[in-house]
This record gives C-alpha cells, structure tokens and sequence, in this order.
C-alpha cells in the first residue's frame, strides 16, 4: 500500500524531534509510493519538527576558467561547451535535481526562504536565522547555526553520502576546501569554500551509531543524527587520520587533492 501522510507523521514522531530544528536530505523513491508525493513528505516533516533546512543548490550556474589555482580538484579548461550553458544565479532558480525533488517543492511553498549564495544556497522554513548566517565566503555557515542550535541531521531514504554536515566538520577540521566560480546577472563571481567528494562518508556511520535514532517509513530507513555530536566525532576521526573520508575512486580529483596535494 501507498505510505499515507499518517504513516509518515507516526513515524517521524518516533524520532522525537517536534522541537527541534533539522537539515534534512531525502529520497522519495525510497519509500516507496506516497499519497501525494513530495507535498505529502513536506507537510509529515513540518508538521513533526520545528523548523527544517534543506541544500538548494544550483550547479548550472558554475563556470570552469582556463587557470586558476593548483590543487584546486579542477582540470581546468576541460568544460568548455558546459560554460557556454551556464545559466546566471537568480533568487528563483530551480533547485538543482541532484538535490531530490523536495528541496524544490519546499524551495516554492509561501513560507519558504532561500539563501542567495549563488552555488550553494539553502531553502528553509521556520529557520531564517540559520539561513541568514550564510555569506559568499562561508557557505556551509547555517550548518553551524543549526548545530549551535541543537539541532539534527535528518536522512529520509538516503545515507551519508548526501550528509552536507560532514562537509562542514571538515572544514572544521581545515580539509582542504576548494574554488569554484559562478556566474550572476552581472558579472563571475569567485566562491570559496566549496566541499571536497562524499562517496567516502558512509564510513562514519559506526562511529555515530549512539547519536542516532532510527525508523522504518514505508520502504525507506529514516534517520536522525545529533548535528554537533556528528561534528565531533568527524572532527575526532579526521584527526586520527585525515584520508577517512576521502572516496576510493583512482580518477576523483578532489578526494586526489587532498590525498596527494
């Protein structure tokens, strides 16, 4: 049977989180059919916390130059005709659909607001505070807000490797961060801070296993991991090796970067 808006809110009411500000990354596919679809998922999530952000980000506006910086996990010049495609960030720009379909619906509810970082922006709702702490040059800065604020990671239908919180605890940790450039209405703007791989981030999960709580909705295994014990214990585990979370691909230039930069 289809999961109902009532499958879904007793679920995430297991997870204890009606209080509580949430980063939340999911996959509808996982669960199986829903009633409704993603505006079902939305309105189970809001009404089972006290505020959510999710990743918007746009990757159609980024450009790849000719030059720039070493160790920068870029081959530049090699984009040429995706440049030419590039599309100039605006406040209403679709939600890149890498991100699943739910940061767009959310991106469009009346409620809603978005941060203007023109690759990385977040959408929200009942957490404009969090999202006003992102600038240009710290764009994962709502991550620590929201962690600041207690809050929770949330993976509906998906795993680590989705996880942007982990991006921010390498940060922390001084992983190497990356530049990458974007285009605006008018002008190319250079944008610091840009995360590393992620492929590698499902090694954590042992490691966080007291900080999470679990539920099965539907299909979809649901989980809910304490944002700043998550921090912590990347932060630990980068420390005793720095390469832990790196992929395992021979042609991944990021993860490269960092391993062999």
């Amino acid at each position: 049977m289809p999961v109902s808006l009532s499958d879904l809110k007793t679920g995430l009411a297991k997870l204890g989180l009606t209080k509580s500000l949430v980063i939340a990354h999911a996959s509808l596919r996982a669960f199986g059919p829903i009633q409704g679809g993603a505006d079902t998922m939305l309105n189970a999530l809001l009404d089972s916390i006290r505020g959510v952000i999710m990743p918007a980000f746009t990757y159609k506006t980024m450009l790849n130059p000719d030059v720039g910086p070493p160790r920068n996990g870029i081959t530049y010049g090699s984009q040429t005709d995706l440049n030419k495609m590039a599309e100039k960030f605006h406040a209403n720009m679709p939600v890149d659909p890498t991100m699943g379909v739910l940061p767009e619906v959310m991106r469009k509810q009346p409620g809603a607001k978005r941060s203007m970082h023109p690759i990385q922006s977040f959408t929200g709702i009942r957490a404009d505070a969090i999202l006003n702490r992102q600038t240009l040059f710290d764009p994962l800065a709502p991550i620590g807000a929201l962690a600041d604020s207690d809050g929770w990671v949330l993976l509906l239908g998906v795993d680590h490797r989705v996880n942007t919180s982990i991006h921010y605890a390498e940060k922390l940790a001084g992983q190497l961060q990356f530049i990458r450039w974007a285009l605006l209405q008018d002008r190319v703007v250079e944008c610091p801070g840009f995360p590393g791989d992620s492929e590698g981030f499902n090694v954590i999960e042992p490691f966080i296993e007291k900080y999470t709580r679990r539920v099965q909705i539907g299909d979809a295994r649901v989980q809910a991991v304490h944002l700043k014990s998550l921090i912590n214990v990347v932060l630990e585990k980068l420390t005793e090796n720095p390469y832990i979370l790196l992929c395992g691909r021979p042609d991944c230039e990021r993860c490269n970067a960092v391993r062999y930069g």
